[in-house]
């Protein structure tokens, strides 16, 4: 979980160990924190390509980070975060808890690096007993010339981030639906939004066959959580209303999957983390918008209870749909609850779900493949805010042609269509649900787990679609 806090540098004894940040053209700027040698040392360094340099001082260290050029301000924001996580491993190596930065650069992009280092910072060691095992810990980061608001709006959506990452990366064998759903209320509970948890009875009475189908093959009962982050003065009139995937293991069902990879099917609950750590940021920064958070809940295994395919199933909606496949499983629980948003009238809903391997192969790790019916003007937005995160998006088609790999001979519609356009075909039958209200879905699922690191997103959990979102709804409301 999250160690680390990000403060406004306000004492000198602050600057014991120093991280500066600096550009080309403010290099000379350095000196006052240097001796003459080592500016010398410097400047003959920086003339063959050097840019990270070190400096052992009597009170401390010195670190130097000379950053990038760049036009683009979104690049230039991004090589600031990676050059922070790179900076925290040698930070990590001299074993220091505390650092303080600076910057001397035309662009203000101290924010950004402390971003890095803080994300990078991440470490998941609730299951490491063994202490050569767990890395150095860095507990604050000082930074200078920043204001407190700043800093505290930083730190609430890095620990929304963190948050997220800690709960995909926990085992099924801790976070199961009933424990997903405590989880959400402590968390509730400590920053300030309601939580309500349905139990199966009530999943029952609002006939969320969906739901229920799925969790058909389990001993422990599906759950419905909802969310809800009032301000005292919303700048929307209608709630915006997030739905994130809760498959806490994903085995496919009868459409098992591959032994190989099932180890990570724990990172199927993606969509509800990043919900959560939506929720978690925006409530400690009291952001002045109205949320809805839906996440519907449950595991999806095999045993003879199980659904399997063939099976035609009846959703929330009263839409009948033949199970062509059980390990499209998030497409049925998500339905259920795309239909359930339609009690808040909502000015928009956003759906994150790990849903697709097609959207992997398309995209990898790179980008969010994302679609919908929402405008034109809120698309743009997303797409921004994707630039400005580097959570970037790529859009691709709802097409009605689509649709017609999800008839049914024998039901209202499948759960699958053919072997290709996976990503597209998995929304258009999400689209299905969504009638009333303008809608975007985002697949997550190249983004939202890591087998190895990169940069500032630590291995497994990344906590995908946090900062996105958070950055989102501040462009589109608070603008």
């Amino acid at each position: 979980m999250k160690n680390i806090t990000l403060t406004t540098a306000v004492a000198s004894k602050t600057d014991d160990h120093l991280i500066i940040i600096a550009d080309a053209d403010h290099i000379e700027q350095i000196a006052a924190h240097l001796q003459s040698s080592e500016m010398d040392f410097l400047r003959t360094a920086y003339a063959k390509e050097v840019r990270s340099f070190f400096f052992a001082k009597p009170s401390g260290c010195v670190f130097v980070r000379i950053l990038k050029t760049d036009k683009d301000a979104n690049t230039a924001a991004e090589d600031a975060r990676l050059a922070g996580a790179e900076a925290l491993k040698e930070v990590l190596a001299y074993k220091l808890e505390q650092v303080t930065l600076k910057e001397y650069a035309n662009a203000s992009r101290i924010l950004y690096f402390a971003e890095g280092m803080a994300l990078a910072a991440f470490q998941f060691l609730k299951y490491i007993d063994q202490p050569e095992k767990k890395a150095h810990v860095l507990k604050t980061i000082h930074v200078a010339g920043v204001e407190a608001a700043q800093i505290a709006e930083l730190n609430a959506v890095v620990d929304g981030v963190c948050h997220a990452r800690r709960l995909v990366n926990e085992p099924f064998s801790f976070l199961t639906s009933p424990q997903l759903a405590l989880e959400a209320q402590e968390l509730g509970k400590k920053h300030g939004f309601s939580v309500e948890i349905m139990g199966k009875e009530k999943i029952e009475a609002l006939k969320m066959g969906g739901l229920l189908a799925v969790n058909k093959a389990s001993k422990v009962p599906p759950c419905f959580i909802v969310l809800e982050w009032i301000p005292i003065d919303p700048r929307n009139d209608q709630p915006v209303v997030l739905v994130g995937k809760g498959v806490v293991y994903d085995t496919g069902g009868y459409s098992i999957k591959p032994s190989e990879g099932m180890e990570y099917m724990k990172c199927d609950m993606g969509g509800a983390a990043a919900v959560l750590g939506t929720f978690v940021a925006a409530a400690q920064n009291k952001m002045p918008v109205h949320l809805v958070g839906l996440i519907p809940v449950t595991d999806n295994l095999v045993s003879a209870d199980a659904i399997v395919p063939g099976d035609i199933i009846r959703m929330a909606s009263g839409t009948t749909v033949e199970v062509m496949n059980t390990d499209a499983e998030g497409r049925l629980i998500l339905a259920d609850a795309l239909h359930y948003a339609k009690k808040y009238k909502p000015e928009l809903v956003i759906d994150f779900a790990t849903l697709t391997g097609a959207a992997v192969r398309s995209f990898g790790s790179q980008a969010i493949c994302y679609m919908g019916t929402a405008s034109t003007q809120i698309k743009q937005t997303l797409e921004s805010s994707g630039f400005r995160t580097y959570e970037r998006l790529v859009e691709v088609p709802l097409w009605r042609e689509y649709g017609e790999d999800l008839k049914s001979q024998t039901a209202d519609m499948r759960n699958v269509g053919g072997p290709i356009a996976g990503a597209i075909t998995a929304g258009k039958f999400l689209e299905h649900f969504t009638e009333g209200y303008p809608w975007l879905h985002l697949d997550i699922a190249g983004t939202a787990f890591l087998k190895t690191p990169s940069g500032y997103k630590t291995k497994e959990g990344t906590g995908a679609g946090v900062r996105l979102t958070y950055d989102f709804l501040k462009q589109q409301y608070l603008k």
